[in-house]
């Protein structure tokens, strides 16, 4: 996991530690100490956190004139344990509404279930 980076191609185009109306704005990202995991995963760096100990995500795209954001997940989404989605809408998604974004597109490709049944 510590390979599966997040999508970087919106980088000419956005980036939220550079966006002062991101949550996180003047985040700053290593790309050789992996301080983040999932269970004993390490992930890439450049993923963000917002709480949750098995989900994480980065915020790709954000346009606050047409009110919408990309929002890319990694990990396990557990709201049975962890609650994930309160986590995400009080710490990442009231904050960006305030901002005036409205509409997500969140991309749940890396979004893996640990415990199948």
């Amino acid at each position: 996991m510590h390979e599966i980076e997040p999508y970087y191609r919106w980088r000419d185009d956005y980036i939220a530690s550079e966006d002062e109306y991101s949550p996180f704005y003047a985040t700053q990202y290593s790309e050789f100490e992996f301080d983040k995991q999932i269970y004993n995963y390490l992930l890439h760096p450049q993923w963000d956190t917002f709480g949750s100990n098995t989900l994480y995500l980065k915020v790709i795209y954000a346009d606050y004139d047409r009110g919408f954001s990309i929002i890319e997940l990694i990990g396990e989404w557990n709201d049975a344990i962890n609650n994930d989605i309160m986590l995400m809408k009080r710490e990442l998604l009231e904050l960006m509404i305030d901002a005036g974004i409205n509409k997500f597109i969140m991309i749940g490709e890396n979004v893996l279930n640990y415990h199948s049944s």
